[in-house]
């Protein structure tokens, strides 16, 4: 795998994730293999971070962007756009392709 892939599950209809919005998710996070290594929903808390900035991996940034409020979308992210040669803890090994599969709950802009 070479390039993001986008996946829309469900298209929603709130608010826009642009460049610079907070942004909630509730997402999994699985291997090539189909193995799961990370979940928000298993910690039972959505995860927040600023998108477009470089504070996620590139994968998140350019899959998320566009993608609305109450939408679900499925990313399948190249190790260059994931962790690249970097190994991730016990659960990611190095060059690993990932996908996941993300609920975009809430967006918040600096007009908000």
């Amino acid at each position: 795998m070479t390039e993001l892939q986008v996946i829309d599950l469900v298209v929603g209809e709130g608010k826009e994730a642009v460049k610079g919005a907070l942004i909630t998710t509730q997402y999994r996070g699985y291997l090539a293999d189909g193995s799961q290594f990370d979940s928000s929903y298993d910690r039972g808390q959505p995860f927040q971070c600023v998108i477009g900035t470089g504070r996620v991996i590139k994968g998140w940034d350019q899959g998320i962007m566009g993608m609305k409020v109450g939408g679900k979308r499925k990313l399948q992210v190249p190790a260059a756009l994931a962790y690249g040669e970097r190994k991730m803890g016990s659960k990611i090994p190095a060059n690993s392709d990932l996908s996941f599969e993300i609920e975009l709950l809430e967006v918040l802009t600096r007009d908000d």
